[in-house]
């Protein structure tokens, strides 16, 4: 992660501390002292470890003096894999309620952890989305599911989501009753969701964006089933 010393190299290693301070804007945190942290110092480390692990493919023995193993050749794509399988490993059963994703605008960052069938929803949703809507579907979940999301957040992540279902409201219009594609548009458009006027109904439960946004994003993937489906035949 941060270089190796040898006995035949007088070169200047990395300063580890840097290093860290660079990615998360806080200074002398090498040397780890864990007793000082405090618990968004404590996610910010696990996300840039993941940032900064790199796994190496060969390795030599450098026997002068005792110097040991050297490594080479890193590669961080296994290493973060391995690495994001370990942590999970450790956060869930300390009662911790998010995980690094595996996949996504925010891999490799602490998300919101959701029962098996949202997870799967996520995951379809992220690989399965037309290459017009990727982007804008990848950004949604980024908002809503982030170790720091806000209300403010989780409406932009609806907004993202409304606007895919917009531009798809033709085909929504074909395949849904009418009254199921009005209400659908209805929600967003009567809530202090996409637009901003006095009529809005702004006095409700943040609750209440959970659903919606579990309400869009599965109406996202039932239409990426339907265009896949079209372009089939």
């Amino acid at each position: 992660m941060f270089d190796e010393e040898c006995v035949d190299d007088d070169s200047e290693l990395p300063d580890a501390s840097e290093l860290i301070d660079r990615r998360l804007g806080i200074p002398d945190l090498w040397p780890l002292t864990p007793e000082t942290w405090d618990e968004d110092t404590f996610y910010g480390l696990i996300e840039v470890f993941h940032d900064l692990v790199s796994r190496p493919r060969m390795r030599r023995y450098h026997p002068y003096s005792g110097c040991g193993w050297h490594h080479s050749e890193f590669h961080n794509g296994p290493a973060r894999t391995l690495y994001r399988w370990k942590v999970n490993q450790l956060l869930r059963p300390a009662g911790i309620e998010y995980e690094l994703a595996a996949e996504g605008e925010d891999l490799g960052r602490l998300v919101a952890i959701t029962d098996d069938a949202r997870s799967q929803l996520v995951h379809r949703a992220l690989n399965d989305s037309p290459p017009d809507s990727t982007a804008g579907v990848r950004h949604a979940i980024a908002l809503f599911r982030g170790r720091d999301t806000s209300a403010e957040s989780k409406r932009s992540a609806i907004f993202n989501l409304a606007r895919i279902l917009e531009e798809r409201r033709a085909l929504i219009k074909r395949h849904l009753h009418k009254k199921d594609e009005g209400a659908l548009f209805q929600i967003a458009n009567s809530f202090d969701l996409r637009h901003s006027n006095a009529g809005q109904q702004r006095e409700y439960d943040e609750a209440f964006l959970d659903w919606i946004f579990w309400w869009y994003l599965a109406t996202v993937e039932l239409t990426n089933r339907l265009i896949a489906s079209r372009n089939l035949t």
